[in-house]
C-alpha cells in the first residue's frame, strides 16, 4: 500500500482494483467512483456532486465523525476498523475501510478501498472468532448503540427493519422515543436508562414503539460498554409469542360469558391495590335461586341471565371494576359510597331483566368489605362476603349488607390462628393435657380425656372451643388429631410400663372418619407407637353417631377398631338428637351426660330426675355412664346414689400434665 501512494493513480488502474474503491480530495470532494462502488453501495456520482457535505450525510452518516475527519487528515495509509456505510437505498453495510494518500489526475486524494465485512479475513483465531460472533449477533438480533446522552449512533438492519425508522431518521433522536408514551412505557424506559447508568446490564421483556406507532415487544438485553461513555442495546422480536401469552391470559382471566374479569385476576388486582394502599370497597353480588331463575326464563341464543345482570352492573357501577366469580356470583371493586351501593336494589326494580316481555323476579344477596378498615387480604374478603351473604339469606335475601365491626375483628382472628396453626403443627407447638376419670365405686383413677391446648406467642391462648371449629373449617382437624392419637398413644403405653393401666380417651370428629382410610390410619398409629388398641378409647359426639348411623362406610370403619380392642364413648349426650336407634346399632361402650344436666341438677329437681332415667336407661342397656362437668361434692354425691359409674371434672381435677395424672393416680379419692 505504501508504494500504492508514491504512484499516480488513474481512472483504468481504480477499476480494477478488487475491493469498491473511491478517491476523495483533501477537501472530501469526491474526484472518482467506480462502477463497483455503484454496484454495492447503489450511489451514482452525480449523488455526490455538491460536495463533502452531502457525502457525510450519506455514505458516512452512520460512522462516528471523527471517522471522516481522521481519513482527511491521515498523511499514510490507515485501516479503519469495520463500521457502518450507508447506502442509497438506506440500508447499512458493514465493512473495513483502507484509506492511502495518493495522486489523481495531478491532484492530491486519498484511495479509500472498502472491503465487506463477509470478505474481511484475519489470520488471528481470535480475531475471526470474534468477526463471527459479531456478525452472528448482528444477523440475529436488533442491535443499537446508544451515548451517554441517550442519543442513538448506531442501529442494525434488523432494527431499522423492526421499528420501521430510517437511519436519517432515527440516528441523533432520542433513546426515549423508542418507548411508548405511556406511563408503563415511559417507567420501563426509565429503569432501563437508571440501570445502565449504574453500570448494570438490564434484562427482560419489554414494549418497545414503531417510527408509525405500532406497539411491538422484544426481549432486550442492554449493557453498558465503554466505560458507561455508550450503552449496546441488543434485542429480539418476541411479539408473536407475546401477543399469543396475551391471547392466552385473556382467556384464563375473562369470563367469555360477560365479559369480565374471572377470581383469578380479581385476586390478583385485589393484591395490586392493596399493595399501592387504595381505598375501595370490595362489594359481591350473589343472584338469589340463580338456578330456578334460569330454568324458567328460556332466553334466546343471544341472550343470558348472567349477561344481562353483567350489562345492569356496567350501566350502573360505571368507573368501577367487575368481575365474575362463578355463575351466580360477581364482585364490584368500587371506590363510590355504601349509600349508592345500596341503591343498586332499587336500579334493578327499575331496570328488570326481561323474558318474552316478562320481568324475571331477580332478587340478589349482597355485602359490603371495605379496604383496610375492615379486611386487609383477598382471601379475607372472600371469607366476609361468603358470611355476610349467608347471613343477608338467613334473613329473608335480597339485601345488601356490612358485618359489624366485631364480626370483622373475629374473622381477623380466624385468619391469623388458620396461619399459626399451620406453622404450630408444623413445629409441633400443639400441646396434650389430660383429665382424668374416677371411678365412684372405687376411688381409682381408671382413664384420663386427651385434651388439646395451645399457647401461640403472637395471639395468647386458644382456646378449644375456639380452635376445633376453625380447624374442622380448614381440614386442619385430621393434623390436629393425627397429632393427639399418636401423643395419646405414647402416653397410655408408657402409663402401662410404668404399672399405671389408665385408658386414654381422644375425640374425633366426623369429618374425619368420612376418610375411608381413618380406621386404617388409627390402627397403623398404635402398630408405630406399640400401644395396645385396648387402652385407647374414641369419644363421639350425636352429630357423629346421627352420620354413622345412616353411612355404612363410617360403621363398617368402627366395627373395624372395636375389633381390634377400641371402645367408642358417646360424649355430651343429651345435647342433640338423641337416637335410642343408634345407641342400639352403634359399637358403644359408654355414654357421657353433658356438663350441662350436671350443672342444673342440684338446681332444678326436674334435670336431677332427668339424670337418674338418663343413667337407669345406660344400665339397662349394659352401658357405662360417665358424667363430665361435676364441680362440687354435692353434684358428686347425687351422682354416686343415682349409680353413675364415673365422673369427670374440676371436682377430680383440671386437665394437667401426664406427671400430675400419675400422681393422682396413687391417691385415691
Amino acid at each position: 500500500m505504501k508504494g500504492l501512494q508514491l504512484s499516480n493513480i488513474n481512472k483504468e488502474l481504480l477499476d480494477q482494483t478488487q475491493f469498491p474503491s473511491f478517491i476523495i480530495d483533501k477537501r472530501g470532494y469526491l474526484l472518482q467512483w467506480t462502477a463497483a462502488c455503484e454496484n454495492l453501495l447503489g450511489y451514482a456520482t452525480q449523488d455526490f456532486s455538491s460536495g463533502s457535505a452531502i457525502f457525510t450525510e450519506q455514505l458516512f452518516s452512520m460512522a462516528p465523525p471523527h471517522i471522516y475527519e481522521t481519513i482527511l487528515k491521515s498523511k499514510e495509509a490507515i485501516k479503519l476498523e469495520p463500521l457502518q456505510l450507508l447506502t442509497k437505498t438506506e440500508q447499512l453495510i458493514e465493512a473495513a475501510l483502507m484509506a492511502s494518500p495518493c495522486q489523481f489526475e495531478e491532484q492530491q486524494g486519498i484511495l479509500i478501498t472498502c472491503i465487506p465485512m463477509k470478505n474481511i479475513r484475519t489470520f488471528h483465531h481470535d480475531g475471526d472468532m470474534l468477526v463471527h460472533l459479531k456478525n452472528s449477533i448482528m444477523s440475529y438480533f436488533m442491535v443499537v448503540t446508544v451515548d451517554y446522552e441517550g442519543l442513538i449512533t448506531q442501529c442494525n438492519d434488523l432494527f431499522l427493519k423492526t421499528s420501521h425508522w430510517t437511519p436519517k431518521r432515527v440516528i441523533g433522536k432520542s433513546f426515549w422515543q423508542l418507548f411508548p408514551k405511556s406511563s408503563t412505557g415511559m417507567q420501563a424506559a426509565e429503569e432501563i436508562w437508571e440501570t445502565l447508568q449504574k453500570g448494570n446490564m438490564w434484562k427482560g421483556e419489554v414494549e418497545k414503539i414503531t417510527k408509525d406507532g405500532m406497539l411491538y415487544w422484544t426481549d432486550l438485553l442492554a449493557i453498558p460498554i465503554a466505560g458507561n461513555r455508550s450503552f449496546l442495546l441488543i434485542e429480539k422480536d418476541i411479539t408473536r409469542d407475546k401477543t399469543i401469552q396475551l391471547q392466552l391470559e385473556k382467556i384464563a382471566y375473562i369470563d367469555t360469558e360477560t365479559g369480565f374479569m374471572n377470581v383469578h385476576r380479581l385476586e390478583q388486582l385485589i393484591d395490586e391495590m392493596i399493595q399501592e394502599d387504595r381505598r375501595f370497597s370490595f362489594v359481591y353480588i350473589s343472584i338469589d335461586k340463580f338456578y330456578t331463575l334460569k330454568g324458567l326464563s328460556e332466553f334466546n341464543a343471544t341472550q343470558t341471565l348472567a349477561a344481562d345482570f353483567a350489562k345492569r352492573i356496567k350501566m350502573y357501577f360505571q368507573d368501577s371494576t367487575a368481575a365474575r366469580i362463578n355463575a351466580s356470583d360477581f364482585v364490584v371493586i368500587t371506590p363510590l359510597p355504601e349509600w349508592f351501593i345500596q341503591g343498586f336494589l332499587a336500579y334493578l326494580q327499575q331496570n328488570p331483566i326481561y323474558n318474552d316481555n316478562i320481568a324475571v323476579p331477580l332478587s340478589i344477596s349482597g355485602s359490603i368489605t371495605r379496604f383496610p378498615e375492615d379486611q386487609l387480604s383477598f382471601a379475607q374478603m372472600m371469607k366476609a362476603s361468603t358470611r355476610t351473604i349467608t347471613n343477608v339469606r338467613k334473613a329473608g335475601g335480597n339485601s345488601i349488607m356490612s358485618l359489624s365491626k366485631e364480626a370483622h375483628k373475629a374473622l381477623s382472628r380466624q385468619a391469623l390462628i388458620e396461619k399459626r396453626l399451620l406453622l404450630a403443627l408444623d413445629q409441633k407447638n400443639l400441646n396434650v393435657l389430660y383429665q382424668p376419670q374416677l371411678d365412684m365405686q372405687t376411688g381409682a383413677i381408671v382413664a384420663a380425656e386427651a385434651l388439646v391446648r395451645w399457647m401461640d406467642e403472637e395471639i395468647g391462648v386458644v382456646t378449644p372451643d375456639e380452635l376445633i371449629p376453625i380447624a374442622e373449617e380448614t381440614g386442619l382437624i385430621h393434623s390436629i388429631g393425627s397429632f393427639v392419637l399418636e401423643q395419646a398413644c405414647e402416653q397410655a403405653l408408657a402409663w402401662q410400663k410404668q404399672g399405671i393401666p389408665l385408658k386414654v380417651s381422644i375425640n374425633v370428629s366426623i369429618r374425619e372418619f368420612r376418610d375411608k382410610n381413618m380406621a386404617r390410619s388409627i390402627l397403623e398409629t398404635l402398630e408405630r407407637t406399640k400401644c395396645p388398641a385396648h387402652l385407647i378409647q374414641i369419644e363421639i359426639t350425636e352429630k357423629f353417631a346421627l352420620e354413622a348411623e345412616s353411612e355404612t362406610a363410617i360403621m363398617k370403619q368402627m366395627r373395624k377398631l372395636e375389633q381390634e380392642g377400641i371402645a367408642f364413648v358417646l360424649d355430651d349426650f343429651g345435647t342433640g338428637y338423641a337416637s335410642f336407634r343408634y345407641m342400639q346399632l352403634l359399637p358403644l361402650k359408654t355414654i357421657k351426660i353433658d356438663a350441662t344436666f350436671i350443672r342444673a341438677m342440684t338446681q332444678s329437681e326436674k334435670t336431677e330426675h332427668l339424670v337418674r332415667g338418663i343413667i337407669q336407661l345406660a344400665k339397662s342397656m349394659q352401658l357405662t355412664i360417665l358424667a363430665e362437668g361435676v364441680e362440687t361434692a354435692e353434684q358428686f354425691k347425687i351422682l354416686k346414689s343415682s349409680g353413675c359409674d364415673l365422673v369427670q371434672g374440676f371436682y377430680v381435677c383440671k386437665p394437667t400434665t401426664a406427671d400430675d395424672v400419675k400422681a393422682l393416680y396413687y391417691n385415691k379419692i
